[in-house]
């Protein structure tokens, strides 16, 4: 029994330091530069024009809203809908970007989704009258 339980346990303890990964410590400057290309390629995605809303915090704890009005290598431009001020933000400025688009994947999801909602209402219809 106690020879089972020892057996078992120890596949227990293999398995568990099979998985543990590696913790590398990286220095200020490579976490600062990971961010700056994840908020790069993130304003990218979003694209440019009165659509790509967005809500960007920097790093001095102030905030720009807006729509993203150009997008370049080294910055990025924001535009407020109220003021209509342009404000340029280099990209290691920003803490987080929160954007306000939907995707193309999202909005064939939201059509699909209507379009379903609309063929079981006219099924269910159907259904109701022929029972009538």
């Amino acid at each position: 029994m106690f020879q089972k339980l020892l057996s078992v346990t120890l596949i227990m303890v293999l398995i568990n330091l099979a998985g543990i990964r590696v913790g590398y410590a990286e220095s200020k400057e490579e976490k600062l530069a990971r961010q700056t290309e994840k908020v790069r390629a993130g304003i990218l995605k979003l694209g440019t024009g009165e659509a790509a809303q967005v809500q960007v915090k920097l790093r001095d704890k102030s905030k720009v809203e807006g729509y993203i009005s150009a997008a370049g290598g080294e910055s990025f431009t924001v535009t407020s809908f109220k003021t209509g001020l342009a404000t340029d933000v280099a990209y290691p400025q920003v803490k987080s970007v929160k954007g306000n688009n939907l995707s193309t994947g999202a909005k064939i999801a939201i059509g699909v989704g209507i379009a379903a909602a609309i063929f079981l209402i006219i099924m269910y219809r159907a259904l109701h009258d022929d029972n009538n």
